[in-house]
């Protein structure tokens, strides 16, 4: 008798994927469109820019690529979550706070959870932005509004004891036999379902005028996927073709402007959330139609990552983009920031990493040549050497961003919002910050900086070690086209 397939965590991970992306396609019939057109997109752009267009990830993983977005009302629940997860080698990394990232009301804090190791991320680099909401927070729920969350949120049940059950063996046993796996998924994927249970209409309305954001998690009884978003190679050119198929999108492209330069960390747009129809129960009992827009098709560009002193030097751009662009059109906002990232940014990537403000990791290249193509947008990365040698040859390779930006994540639910909410900005707002997070998920919260100059360091070790020498001796030489 043959013994029974084994999956281990990552092959978890992508058959979760797989499920959720299935299940929210026949949820938000316009998802599956903006598959087809990220596919369009991915494949155009590769025939265009050959194999330097897998500089930030090989076509493959691009396709396959998908990260899921979720929201729950307390610590227990967003522990829950970290264990269910975990199962799937996903680690919690990063803190955001959204209740200061845009105008409008959003009281809610966030992490995501991600693979954390290189191979991980290459299997399968599924990632889940998991916002929480902060009732105690007095600029957005009275007192009294924060007793009754408390109350509504404590009784519900999210995720039920069998899936915890085997999330938990999983994350200790290193995986799940095929028959259990198979089980877990059909839970978690469930458990993510948008319910069909009528919706408690006065107190979801309550919330709404508070926050759409807090009614979607504090008006109901489950949670739900609100947004499953792809990746694209050009998010430029996939935003004019949704445009082109009469798909409603969100006014602009959030994060870093298009310009000659390299791609940096996020860019982010969606369209816009749809009218889907609920059932409602009205304060005299009565069950009634209506509609609700939570739920929307975000897609993605993934950049380098920054260092701490890039993303200072990123945070300040944004800063003086926002000053000088107030009140602009679009297509003007959009030149005042190229202006801006030529005044702030190297325009390639080797002077990223070289100004200390990008991560470039240590490869040996299959070639004793030039190595290292030129990247998207003029980027380009020039040939390394072993210093005091010509060969073999030492190519930087960029560094994936593998995470998210609050302003950019405040802005996408902001541009989906029926209303702006309110927000007392006289009131003083609870201490939320990474340390808190980590205590509420029992976990340790990762630094997302330290992973990716973590993922530097052992490349470079790596490669030394395999040259035979000192990794303090791996240097990149000059491009002989003057970049490096």
């Amino acid at each position: 008798m043959s013994q029974e397939k084994f999956l281990e965590p990552w092959q978890l991970r992508a058959a979760f994927a797989r499920s959720l992306s299935d299940m929210y396609g026949k949820e938000v019939p316009a998802y599956t469109a903006l598959l087809e057109v990220s596919h369009e997109v991915n494949a155009d752009f590769v025939a265009a820019y050959g194999a330097d267009a897998e500089r930030l990830g090989s076509i493959d993983r691009v396709t396959a690529e998908r990260h899921g977005a979720i929201r729950v009302g307390t610590p227990t629940e967003i522990a829950q979550v970290a264990r269910i997860f975990g199962a799937m080698g996903m680690r919690p990394v990063g803190f955001y706070d959204l209740r200061d990232a845009s105008s409008s009301s959003v009281p809610v804090i966030s992490t995501a959870f991600r693979p954390i190791d290189r191979d991980e991320l290459a299997r399968n680099p599924f990632r889940v932005f998991t916002s929480m909401l902060v009732p105690g927070d007095r600029r957005f729920f009275t007192r009294d509004q924060e007793r009754r969350l408390d109350e509504f949120l404590g009784a519900r049940r999210l995720f039920g004891p069998e899936l915890l059950r085997l999330a938990d063996r999983a994350e200790t046993e290193g995986g799940l036999p095929a028959a259990d796996a198979t089980e877990f998924l059909r839970l978690a994927t469930e458990a993510f379902e948008l319910s069909r249970e009528p919706v408690d209409q006065a107190w979801y309305r309550e919330l709404e005028a508070v926050s759409a954001v807090a009614a979607d998690i504090g008006g109901v009884t489950s949670t739900h996927v609100n947004h499953l978003t792809p990746r694209v190679l050009d998010i430029d050119d996939l935003y004019a073709r949704m445009t082109a198929r009469g798909i409603t999108m969100i006014p602009a492209i959030q994060g870093p402007p298009r310009w000659e330069g390299p791609d940096v960390l996020l860019r982010q747009t969606s369209f816009r959330a749809l009218a889907e129809p609920r059932t409602f129960r009205t304060p005299d009992g009565q069950v009634v139609e209506d509609s609700l827009r939570v739920r929307f098709g975000e897609v993605e560009a993934r950049g380098i990552a920054l260092t701490r002193e890039g993303r200072a030097a990123y945070d300040t751009a944004v800063a003086q983009l926002d000053e000088r662009a107030a009140g602009v059109t679009e297509a003007e906002r959009q030149a005042i920031g190229r202006e801006i990232w030529q005044r702030t940014f190297p325009d390639t990537e080797a002077a990223l990493a070289d100004q200390g403000l990008g991560y470039l990791t240590y490869e040996l290249s299959d070639e004793h040549g030039d190595g290292g193509g030129a990247g998207h947008h003029g980027s380009s990365e020039g040939p390394g050497t072993l210093a005091g040698t010509r060969a073999p040859r030492v190519v930087r390779a960029p560094v994936v961003y593998e995470d998210f930006l609050p302003r950019s994540a405040a802005g996408i639910f902001q541009s989906n919002l029926t209303e702006e909410g309110a927000k007392d900005a006289g009131q003083t707002g609870a201490k939320r910050d990474d340390d808190w997070m980590a205590g509420a998920l029992d976990r340790e919260l990762h630094d997302p900086f330290e992973l990716y100059a973590r993922q530097v360091e052992r490349s470079r070790r790596a490669t030394a070690e395999t040259l035979g020498v000192d990794p303090e001796t791996l240097t990149p030489a000059t491009n002989p086209g003057g970049q490096s």
